[in-house]
């Protein structure tokens, strides 16, 4: 059964947004439906289950939902559960009817070429997986027979980071319907002692708050349970929707009577490092700030707030500056001044009058704050112990003066040479994350993306407020020599208050009768050392109280904590290193069954008595890497027959493939920019598709070299009212005066009775109606410094078979079948391409062998396709001339 045909239904089970591949507001969109008493559609998920268990900060979760399909067809349905970006999938099992398939582990380049063998076989993939502030979303889906019932089972694990404090559990709840059996429960063991344990959620109610929802602590145990009945569950009392939909937060801390914490299991160790009440170092801050003109407007305002309240916090002992780059780098001071009432006071005024304005040097900028803080340390004119740290906001890649990304981070890994760290902030999307990313960890930083919203000089605050009070520099833990094999990352150039540094390795001797840590650091008075003795027998007994413990904790804690950091190191590294870093980073996710960055869960499961075949990564903050293959991918058993396809690509190139003849015909459109033409219209679907040209960014004189491409797309159906307006920034989806918009930086689909959208970020967009009509739309993105050319669409019909004999158009006059013939090949003009005699339409024409790109499999470099050029706008070759096929607008 083709996709478009299937009933989506997603039953999102953690999940935040409105649901991935649904519009922001599904009820515009795809209308109102009508709810039934705990069942959509005739799936009725009657369970939600969501187990976690944390074992010294590790969190073991399993997402379990069951459903039954009351109806008398099959349906589709889905399985869609958010989790955090830090988590890694460690298995997924489907089982229907009592019978499991559960999912395996494979190296991504394994996964990838089933993929493409799929693709190659003619079926059609859909992207269902996004990334979010915190989150990322896994779904699949599966056809369940009149009757059956479905049961999905998810597991993932993460390390929970110490953050301001505490340790922070986050879900996503938003099961779309009442559930009969739904609950949250989460068990945490914590041999140090709990201190603190809370849970709330942004949906809960009163009546929630006193009975559904339980929390209690006591000694090393702690336990959450969140269990609404059906009525709880209600809007209102009369409703039969769900008022469960949003954040569930658990948030705990443990005991601190030591800073430091060892627990050993199994021939593997893990110390915990968290020390309280030390005084704060003194530090120096630049803060590097992006006032090129895209930051203009409520960018700035947001920077200059989230700078203005920065002031506030920062503490008399602090020294500070204010460096702005745009084209220029201008600062505030020449060197680094005391954080005096004073200069305070003159800093807000200076903040106050930022302004945008001009391009982005980031190079210059950021070694200028380099060269005051290594200047003031070497000049003396800060504490002796007191530690120094860079931050730099950008929202845009470097534009002028020193712009290219290795060698800005050449120049900066020099200057600094080890001695501080670089913190990257960057604002929005529209800049190289992964280059921000790189230079900050290369430098012992970190990056952060900041996110385009209300919050946006909070989420500046925020970060702020994670480096504002260090306690202790130069931090290095030491373990008995030759007593520790594969040790993760021991040395660190700060501690921050509220954090916690997590240290774990390998015995090499299991059975040692103690073991002694020690942590090392410089504090804002004078050197510290923190000893930790382990007792290894009364260790044993500590950890005896199974019920709260899930199975080798600490060995996967280690595993996951050094892939996280062979990951990292990898980033920054070349040749054999980075080979070596990646398939010690991959062992290890295929041993302990992860799906990294490396690797790809592929779930094999029953459609229509094929295999269908389901694919998740983990996608990055980062553009999406050209050769992986999409986040998550199912593909269906949708076989395209051998037939023609038909696309426009380029300057605009069209191109008629006839698989038959192992040939194709190929001709240019010369139009003036602006102008509209109809490619496809259909009298019995309603379906028409229209594409307005563009030209270069400087106009040609000469208009038989000037080079046009299509820059706007609108695609129609009369039936439906429903139309897509398709642009290199946006795609806008209308369904009647209903508006939905979308950019290419998402990864969505949207479905709609026999509609089906997908969009695979900034790549291409599939576009089906029903059994027998599939378009995809290619995004072309030109380099930014691009003189000439624009950004620009390419427009490919990979299925016509549901279009009737009266399709006309550009394109669609040659859905129906013809012929040509083609003689007397001989020489041309161009000895590489040769011309010859074609016969088609009753028409004999003179034509020149040459080849156009495909870009649907590789956008950037495209394949080539042999093909018969016919000149003079087609003529002779399509109905009428090219001029009858102008329109006055998109729709």
């Amino acid at each position: 059964m083709a996709l478009a045909r299937w009933l989506c239904l997603i039953l999102a089970l953690l999940s935040g947004l409105a649901v991935s591949g649904f519009p922001r507001n599904p009820s515009r969109l795809l209308g109102k439906r009508s709810l039934l008493e705990g069942a959509v559609d005739g799936i009725e998920v009657y369970s939600t289950k969501v187990n976690c268990k944390v074992t010294s900060r590790f969190a073991h979760n399993v997402v379990t939902t069951r459903a039954v399909n009351h109806a008398n067809t099959a349906k589709e349905v889905s399985f869609d559960v958010e989790l955090p970006k830090t988590a890694f999938i460690t298995n997924f099992t489907l089982t229907i009817d009592g019978v499991t398939y559960p999912g395996n582990v494979k190296e991504k380049e394994v996964a990838k070429k089933q993929y493409e063998k799929a693709v190659s076989q003619g079926k059609t993939a859909g992207l269902v997986k996004a990334s979010g502030r915190k989150l990322e979303k896994f779904t699949v889906s599966v056809n369940v027979a009149a009757g059956s019932k479905v049961t999905f089972e998810l597991t993932y694990e993460e390390l929970l980071k110490r953050h301001k404090g505490k340790y922070e559990m986050y879900l996503k709840v938003q099961p779309k319907q009442l559930v009969k059996h739904f609950e949250i429960t989460v068990d945490i063991f914590e041999p140090q002692g709990i201190s603190t344990l809370d849970a709330e959620a942004s949906f809960i109610t009163n009546d929630l708050l006193g009975s559904a929802l339980t929390k209690s602590f006591s000694g090393k145990k702690g336990h959450v349970s969140f269990k609404p009945s059906l009525d709880q569950q209600r809007s209102c009392p009369t409703c039969t929707d769900s008022l469960l939909k949003g954040d569930f937060i658990i948030t705990y801390d443990v005991n601190r009577e030591s800073p430091a914490n060892v627990q050993i299991v199994n021939g593997y160790f893990v110390h915990f490092f968290a020390p309280q009440g030390l005084p704060v170092v003194p530090k120096s801050v630049v803060f590097v700030t992006d006032v090129s003109g895209s930051m203009y407007g409520r960018k700035m305002e947001q920077t200059k707030d989230a700078l203005l309240k920065i002031l506030e916090d920062v503490k008399q002992d602090d020294y500070l500056n204010f460096i702005l780059f745009s084209g220029d780098v201008t600062t505030w001071k020449d060197s680094l001044v005391p954080a005096t009432p004073e200069n305070i006071q003159e800093a807000r005024k200076f903040v106050m009058d930022i302004h945008d304005r001009g391009m982005t040097n980031i190079n210059d900028a950021l070694l200028r704050g380099i060269s005051m803080l290594n200047k003031a340390r070497e000049e003396h004119t800060v504490p002796e112990r007191s530690t120094s740290i860079i931050i730099m906001l950008t929202d845009g890649d470097a534009n002028v003066g020193e712009s290219r990304p290795e060698k800005i981070q050449e120049n900066v890994r020099n200057a600094i040479g080890g001695k501080f760290p670089l913190y990257n902030l960057g604002f929005g999307n529209n800049l190289n994350y992964n280059f921000l990313e790189n230079m900050a960890l290369e430098n012992h930083g970190l990056a952060r993306r900041i996110y385009e919203d209300s919050d946006a000089s909070l989420q500046l605050q925020g970060f702020y407020e994670e480096v504002a009070n260090p306690l202790l520099t130069g931090v290095e833990a030491e373990y008995p020599q030759n007593a520790i094999l594969d040790l993760t990352q021991n040395s660190y150039q700060h501690f921050y208050d509220g954090s916690e540094i997590v240290v774990a390795g390998r015995l090499a001797d299991e059975d040692m009768n103690s073991f002694k840590a020690a942590v090392k650091g410089h504090g804002a008075i004078n050197d510290l050392t923190f000893t930790e003795e382990v007792d290894m027998k009364e260790m044993e007994k500590a950890l005896q109280e199974r019920d709260y413990i899930f199975g080798d904790y600490i060995e996967r804690l280690w595993a996951y904590l050094t892939i996280e950091q062979l990951l990292e190191k990898r980033k920054n590294a070349w040749g054999e290193e980075k080979e070596n870093l990646t398939a010690q980073a991959l062992e290890l996710s295929l041993k302990y069954h992860f799906v990294t960055p490396l690797t790809s869960m592929v779930v094999t499961k029953p459609e229509d008595n094929e295999n269908q075949m389901a694919i998740a990564n983990k996608p990055g903050e980062g553009p999406l890497d050209a050769e992986v293959i999409p986040s998550m991918s199912y593909l269906t058993s949708y076989q395209v027959p051998k037939t023609p396809y038909y696309y426009v690509d380029g300057d605009p190139h069209f191109i008629i493939q006839i698989p038959e003849k192992d040939d194709a015909i190929c001709f240019n459109i010369d139009e003036d920019p602006g102008t509209v033409l109809r490619l496809i219209q259909d009298p019995v679907t309603g379906l028409t598709v229209n594409g307005q040209i563009i030209g270069e960014k400087r106009g040609s004189s000469d208009s038989q070299n000037r080079r046009t491409y299509f820059g706007k797309l609108g695609i129609a159906s009369a039936q439906m009212d429903f139309r897509i307006e398709v642009t290199p920034e946006n795609i806008t989806l209308w369904n009647g005066d209903s508006l939905s918009t979308f950019s290419w930086l998402d990864t969505v689909m949207v479905t709609q009775d026999r509609l089906s959208v997908m969009i695979n970020r900034k790549k291409s967009m599939v576009v089906s109606f029903g059994d027998g009509v599939a378009f995809v739309v290619v995004l072309h993105q030109v380099w930014k410094k691009e003189p000439a050319h624009h950004d620009f669409l390419g427009f490919y019909v990979v299925d016509s078979r549901g279009m009737s004999a009266q399709t006309h158009g550009l394109l669609g006059q040659f859905f129906h079948p013809f012929d040509f013939q083609v003689s007397d090949v001989h020489p041309g003009s161009d000895p590489t391409k040769p011309d010859a005699t074609m016969v088609v339409k009753n028409h004999q024409l003179t034509v020149t062998r040459g080849s156009q790109k495909d870009y649907r499999k590789d956008i950037s470099v495209g394949r080539n396709v042999a093909c018969w050029f016919v000149h003079n706008n087609g003529q002779g070759l399509i109905d009428g001339i090219h001029r009858d096929y102008v329109v006055p607008n998109l729709f």
